[in-house]
C-alpha cells in the first residue's frame, strides 16, 4: 500500500532480520534493537544529526557509528551577505557499536570525547535537547564552542518516521526526523558569538539506524519557520531504500504532521547555485529555492566514495495541509541536497 501508516507498537525486525512492517509513522512506534540485526556489524549504520539555523547563520552536528568507520563532525555556516562554511571531521576506525548510540531518540545521551573534540547530545527530562560541543583547533587554530537548547515540538509532538527496506534481504533504514524544535542558546568561533532566538530559530533532528546497501544516491530537504506564532516545517526526500510503502514527504504545523505524496527535486542544469524548483504529485508542495551556499564535499578512495552537495538557501511557495489550508512561505532559510555514497 502506498503511504501505509504504522499505528501500533512492536519490534522493528522479524526473526530473519527484515522489516516487520514497512511504512511511515507519526511517532517512533517500532522498537529498534541492534541485537536483532542479522547483517555483519561493519554494515550497520547509526547516527544522530542535528541542524540548527538562525536568521543568517547555523551549525550542523553529527555523531555517527557507520560500522567500519565513525564520523564525528561539526559545520559552522554563515549564510548572510558573505556566505562561508567550515566543516571539521574526525574519523574513527571500526567503532562497530562501541559508541553505544541510544536505541530510541526520546531519551539518553549520545556522546563522543577525545583530546580534540567533546560533543554531547542529551535529552532532558522535559523533552528538550541540549547540544554541547568544544572543538579545539576547529579552524585556523581557533576553537568552536556551543551550548544550545532545543525545545520539544508542540503537542502532540508528531514527527516523520519511516521504515523502508532495501531491495536486499536483511537491509533496512529506520529514520526519524523531528522538526520545529525552537532553538535557544549560543555558539562561538573566532571572537564571534552567535545567539539563537526561539521566536524565530529552529533545530531539526535526523535520527537514523539501519543496514544500508553499498551504492546509493539520495535527495533530502528540510526547513522550519515561524508563521505568526505557528511552528511550520517540512521534510522532503527520496532515495532512502524502497519507498513503495511510504515516502518521507511531510509537512509539520503546530505539532502535527501532514502526509504528502511524491515530491520531485528539479535541479538546475548549469550548477547547484542556480535556482531549484520542487513539485508534488498531489499539488501540495510547490516551491522555488534560491541557493546561498553549496556545502560541497567529495572523497574518492575508490572503494569508499562520497560526493555531497548540501545546498543552503531560501525557499518560497505554497504548502497545503491535510484539511486543504494553504500556507504561503517566503524566503525560509533551509537546505536541499543531493548525495552519492559508496560505503
Amino acid at each position: 500500500m502506498r503511504n501505509h501508516e504504522i499505528t501500533e507498537q512492536g519490534p522493528l525486525l522479524n526473526e530473519e532480520g527484515n522489516l516487520r512492517e514497512p511504512g511511515w509513522a507519526r511517532h517512533l512506534l517500532l522498537s529498534y534493537d541492534r541485537a536483532d540485526i542479522k547483517a555483519p556489524k561493519f554494515r550497520i549504520k547509526e547516527w544522530d544529526y542535528y541542524l540548527v539555523l538562525g536568521k543568517d547563520f547555523g551549525a550542523a552536528f553529527t555523531l555517527s557509528d557507520d560500522g567500519y568507520i565513525g564520523l564525528q563532525s561539526v559545520s559552522l555556516l554563515k549564510l548572510g551577505d558573505e556566505p562561508w562554511e567550515h566543516t571539521e571531521t574526525i574519523l574513527n576506525v571500526l567503532p562497530m557499536g562501541k559508541m553505544k548510540l541510544p536505541s530510541d531518540s526520546g531519551s539518553g545521551t549520545t556522546e563522543y570525547k577525545d583530546k580534540r573534540l567533546h560533543m554531547r547530545f542529551q535529552v532532558q527530562e522535559d523533552g528538550s535537547r541540549r547540544l554541547q560541543c568544544i572543538f579545539k583547533n576547529f579552524h585556523e587554530g581557533k576553537p568552536f564552542q556551543c551550548d544550545i537548547r532545543l525545545e520539544a515540538p508542540p503537542e502532540p509532538q508528531e514527527s516523520m518516521v519511516i521504515a523502508t527496506p532495501w531491495d536486499k534481504k536483511k537491509h533496512f533504514y529506520y529514520n526519524q526526523k523531528i522538526n520545529c524544535m525552537r532553538a535557544d542558546g549560543w555558539m562561538s568561533y573566532g571572537g564571534m558569538r552567535y545567539t539563537f532566538d526561539p521566536k524565530t530559530d529552529f533545530g531539526t533532528l535526523d535520527w537514523g539506524r539501519g543496514v544500508w546497501t553499498y551504492d546509493n544516491t539520495w535527495f533530502w530537504g528540510s526547513g522550519n519557520t515561524d508563521l505568526d506564532g505557528h511552528a511550520f516545517g517540512f521534510n522532503i526526500g527520496y532515495g532512502f531504500g524502497n519507498t513503495s510503502a511510504a515516502s518521507e514527504n511531510i509537512l509539520f504545523y503546530d505539532g502535527k504532521v501532514h502526509k504528502l505524496d511524491d515530491v520531485t527535486f528539479h535541479l538546475p542544469e548549469n550548477g547547484y547555485m542556480d535556482p531549484w524548483t520542487f513539485t508534488s504529485s498531489d499539488g501540495r508542495f510547490e516551491m522555488e529555492f534560491k541557493p546561498v551556499l553549496d556545502r560541497a564535499a567529495k572523497l574518492d578512495f575508490k572503494v569508499l566514495v562520497s560526493d555531497q552537495h548540501q545546498v543552503f538557501g531560501r525557499m518560497s511557495g505554497k504548502a497545503v495541509l491535510d484539511d486543504g489550508t494553504e500556507l504561503m512561505i517566503k524566503d525560509v532559510l533551509c537546505f536541499a541536497e543531493k548525495v552519492h555514497n559508496r560505503y
